[in-house]
């Protein structure tokens, strides 16, 4: 979180501090497109919330009972709120229309996200076994039939 946070200080800062970075053409364009990525971030990060149910926590805990959820989004990847949380980071990146401050966000995101998927990934498969490890062999982390 701490990451995250600090890329969006960043990003927002040199929004405004670095104006050589602006994206001067198709400024509007850029901007809705990212609002669109923001709304379609957020409702896919909503839907991963009512997936979860209980199981959806700020820290990695995993328990023995824990259910592998296939259903919704996860039946095609395996952390669609870490995808809505990407679109989301980019499409704030393109509304602000600066190159250094969609950088800075895509940066964070991959670091932090990076950082949390390989630790969670460690603990479901050493908590959930089998039952994990043939869910991830069948689904990819992100991006729907790619990666």
């Amino acid at each position: 979180m701490a990451g995250m946070e600090l890329g969006l200080l960043l990003a927002f800062a040199l929004a405004f501090l670095a104006p050589a970075a602006t994206m001067p053409r198709h400024g509007r364009l850029l901007f809705w497109a990212g609002v669109v990525l923001i709304v379609l971030g957020s409702l896919l990060r909503r839907h991963c919330f009512r997936m979860l149910g209980d199981s959806f926590t700020g820290a990695v805990r995993v328990h023995a009972d824990q259910a592998v959820i296939d259903r919704g989004a996860y039946r095609f990847v395996r952390h669609p709120s870490y995808s809505a949380g990407m679109l989301l980071y980019v499409g704030l990146g393109l509304a602000l229309c600066n190159w250094l401050s969609l950088l800075v966000l895509v940066l964070a995101t991959t670091v932090a996200y990076g950082y949390r998927v390989s630790v969670e990934e460690r603990a479901l498969a050493a908590t959930l076994g089998e039952r994990y490890l043939a869910y991830a062999r069948r689904t990819k982390r992100f991006v729907p039939f790619v990666f």
